[in-house]
């Protein structure tokens, strides 16, 4: 203990002689862990994050799976009840439906939430204290009552600390408060975000399309399950394949090859961890190359202050100081400079994680993707930083902690020994640059797949189109009422001073929320293949409000609920089906409907913007709403000219004029629904480009500090060239023929490595190839320019060298 206390006296009595070196490498360090912990506080949130639930190791999530089918499904009712009744493995089983849309109302304008229905056991298997009041009582299965987040009592409530026992509006019918939930708990599931919860009885009275309870092949709810004390997963699943197998047997037209799969609850979606946990690794590993380069550079500057120590390190050991005890003093002062970097970098992650916390994944319902600093996050960004410490202190420690005690008393170079070269700083940065070019040429992809992206021919009006959601369905609109509604609302609006035209659909493009269902033509042959085909709802005028280029036909009327459906279909739906034939008036079928074809119009960008073109159909808003209504309500689609709050504004107006309880959601332009339709380029670009020029500083320092530290070893050389009549364009030459020589080794070594991670990243990348061109030319020669840059100031300075100086130069 009392070495130690020594070489913490001592670390820190000789770094405060060098503020520059440890501004730099605090720098260095800082953003390299800042990075990483980035990253990592994603791994905390959506991998290491139990969920927020009493004993979370013996709380399970159930999913139903089909022979032939990916894994997981959720459970119809009657196979809930037949878990929850013929197991023993479980103390409880609860089952919820996920996302329940509704209106909420009280003081000020109704708002839009969404929220879940459950069982009347939910809380209790889940083993929620709560905030305020109770949980569901086993009689309240079917009674108006609802728990409340925290987050929408303090929203919508203020707080209100007597809201227990008070009756609120939901949707047009009243419910009563008899809880609260703790802050942050958000469900069972890892991104979803409900804001209350009412008992499952109440699920017909708010979403009136679930199905009968008695269906057997209908997965609507999703169901967690808690261990029993001394059961473990193994015997669970082994007692869920015996159920399995006995109700394929008593219903085999339903049953007969479904299974069970477990896992934890509040973890990924098992659908999609494979795509999340790759994502992440990719961002990984390109955080682990920023640090490495961090590593590198800080590894070069520690070399370069240790050859200045060169005569302190061997006059110690000429006084009996041994190798050990001077590896451990350097390793100390490179585990305080890690440290120091660490809390740097721990206050760069506190303002990443808010920034990356503002992105917002474009989706039709509500998720929470915010990400902080945890424990988990504080406990990985102190050991990176020791881990660090070590790895770029102990190079130049190892090499220092053994001169040449002859050359080095003397003050010539007491590293070198005879017939060796030091040459652990080329390598140094030469790898800082093969990671760098590796991230830039990353970078480059992102960037111009957003630049391809941002222009690519969506097919429909980009500006001076508001859009706004109403759902008459959840205040018990009928089918003949939304649609009388949605008719008057269209009246009302078109009526406001700037609007041009507006019309009512069920899903915009580029949202992820339509349908889609495989289609076959009346001229179709039996063993054709049925493409799919996206489904929208649309009212007359649509076509004009979205400037979407009608072909052939006529637009929708007022089309008639009980007369023959009717469809309008994009140029690559016409050509698929019929070819060069006229398709007005021919017939197609598609989710057991059977559409006349009144209408073409032109392709345009259905769900993503890097898609192929697909193949669409536009139904009747009219005649739809009944049959298939729309599970995220119908947007109001305004095309205008002025200004867009202001038309937000009028139409809120218009919609509490027809129904003041109808909460109005989801407004923004067509601008900034486009913009949210960039969130992954956009996402990635950011990411990528953030990294890839820290990187490249680091490298160009790193190869600045070289040729530098080159320059300071040969100035005795250079200044004896010069006295000998050497021309300073051949002094310079010198200089940079050496920065480069590094520079060309890395980019032969970087390409390969490049086009590999290109490969990986292909899936990510909208209308470039992954091996593009452009990319991988402008790269490497923007690299070489800087690193040309970086070169010049060493040999330009290497030029200014006074030979009569030089010459004296110890």
């Amino acid at each position: 203990m009392a070495v130690l206390r020594q070489n913490l006296t001592y670390s820190l009595r000789r770094l405060s002689r060098s503020p520059g070196l440890v501004f730099a490498v605090i720098l260095s360090i800082g953003l390299g862990i800042a990075a990483n912990s980035t990253i990592f506080s994603l791994v905390s949130r959506f991998v290491l994050r139990p969920a927020p639930v009493g004993d979370p190791g013996t709380l399970m999530a159930l999913h139903t799976t089909y022979e032939g089918d990916r894994c997981c499904n959720n459970f119809p009712w009657p196979v809930y009840t037949d878990v929850r009744d013929q197991t023993r493995s479980f103390s409880g089983v609860a089952a919820y439906y996920e996302l329940l849309p509704a209106s909420i109302g009280g003081t000020g304008e109704p708002e839009r939430v969404w929220g879940q229905s459950a069982t009347s056991n939910f809380f209790d298997v889940s083993q929620i204290r709560m905030y305020l009041g109770r949980g569901f009582l086993a009689s309240e299965e079917r009674l108006p009552v609802i728990v409340l987040s925290h987050r929408l009592w303090q929203r919508r409530f203020a707080s209100d600390p007597a809201i227990l026992g008070k009756a609120i509006p939901l949707s047009g019918h009243m419910f009563t408060v008899v809880g609260v939930a703790p802050p942050g708990f958000r469900g069972l599931d890892l991104i979803l975000d409900p804001e209350f919860w009412v008992p499952l009885g109440n699920v017909e009275q708010l979403a009136p399309n679930i199905p009968t309870r008695s269906a057997r092949d209908f997965n609507w709810l999703a169901v967690a399950a808690r261990l029993k004390p001394g059961v473990t997963q193994s015997q669970a699943a082994a007692e869920l394949a015996t159920l399995a197998q006995r109700l394929a047997k008593t219903y085999p037209g339903t049953d007969k090859g479904r299974g069970f799969f477990m896992d934890q609850a509040g973890s990924l979606p098992p659908r999609d961890k494979s795509a999340v946990l790759l994502f992440i690794a990719a961002l990984s590993v390109v955080v682990l190359l920023v640090l490495g380069i961090a590593c590198a550079n800080v590894a070069n500057l520690l070399l370069g202050q240790s050859a200045s120590r060169q005569r302190e390190m061997a006059v110690r050991m000429a006084l009996g100081a041994t190798r050990r005890q001077l590896l451990g003093q350097m390793l100390t002062e490179s585990s305080l400079l890690a440290l120091a970097g660490g809390l740097f970098g721990t206050l760069l992650t506190l303002w990443a994680t808010s920034a990356l916390s503002a992105f917002r994944i474009p989706a039709p319902v509500p998720l929470d993707t915010t990400v902080s600093l945890d424990w988990r996050v504080l406990l990985y960004t102190f050991i990176l930083s020791v881990g660090t410490g070590l790895l770029f202190g102990f190079g130049p420690a190892w090499i220092a902690s053994r001169p040449i005690l002859a050359s080095a008393l003397k003050g010539e170079d007491g590293f070198v020994r005879p017939g060796r070269r030091l040459n652990l700083r080329n390598v140094l940065v030469v790898t800082q640059i093969v990671m760098s070019l590796v991230l830039l040429c990353a970078t480059g992809l992102f960037l111009r797949s957003l630049e391809r992206a941002v222009g690519i021919d969506i097919g429909f009006r980009s500006r001076d189109v508001l859009m706004l959601s109403v759902d008459p369905r959840v205040h018990g609109y009928t089918p003949e009422h939304t649609t009388q509604f949605l008719e008057q609302l269209r009246e009302r609006v078109a009526a406001i001073p700037g609007v041009l035209s507006v019309a009512a659909t069920d899903s915009a493009p580029l949202s992820g929320g339509n349908r889609s269902d495989g289609f076959h033509a009346e001229t179709s042959k039996p063993n054709d293949p049925y493409p799919i085909v996206d489904l929208y709802m649309a009212t007359p005028g649509y076509f004009e409000s979205m400037g979407i280029p009608r072909l052939a036909g006529r637009d929708f009327n007022h089309d008639a609920v009980n007369t023959n459906r009717v469809g309008i279909v994009n140029r690559a739906f016409a050509e698929h089906f019929f070819g060069r034939e006229n398709p007005i008036g021919r017939r197609v079928t598609g989710g057991g409907v059977t559409y006349e074809i009144i209408g073409v119009v032109e392709n345009i960008k259905s769900r993503t913007l890097g898609e192929d073109t697909r193949y669409v159909l536009f139904r009747s808003l009219a005649q739809s709403t009944g049959s298939d209504p729309s599970f995220l309500g119908y947007q109001l689609v305004v095309h205008f000219q002025g200004n867009s709050a202001g038309i937000a504004a009028a139409v809120r107006s218009r919609v509490r004029d027809l129904d003041p309880a109808m909460a109005v959601y989801n407004a923004e332009t067509m601008q900034e629904h486009l913009r949210q339709a960039l969130f992954l380029p956009r996402l990635a670009g950011t990411l990528f480009g953030i990294f890839g020029f820290v990187g490249l500083a680091l490298a160009a320092i790193g190869l600045y500090g070289v040729i530098s530290y080159s320059v300071s070893r040969r100035t005795r050389e250079i200044g004896i060239r010069i006295a000998l009549g050497a021309q300073l364009s051949a002094v310079r030459q010198l200089i940079l023929r050496q920065g480069m020589l590094l520079t060309l080794i890395a980019i032969a070594i970087g390409l390969p490595a490049a086009f590999a991670l290109a490969g990986v990243l292909s899936s990510f990348l909208y209308g470039i190839r992954p091996h593009d061109t452009m990319t991988f030319t402008i790269v490497p020669l923007f690299l070489a320019a800087v690193a040309l840059v970086a070169c010049w100031v060493p040999a330009l300075r290497a030029t200014r060298v006074d030979p009569q100086s030089a010459l004296r130069y110890e």
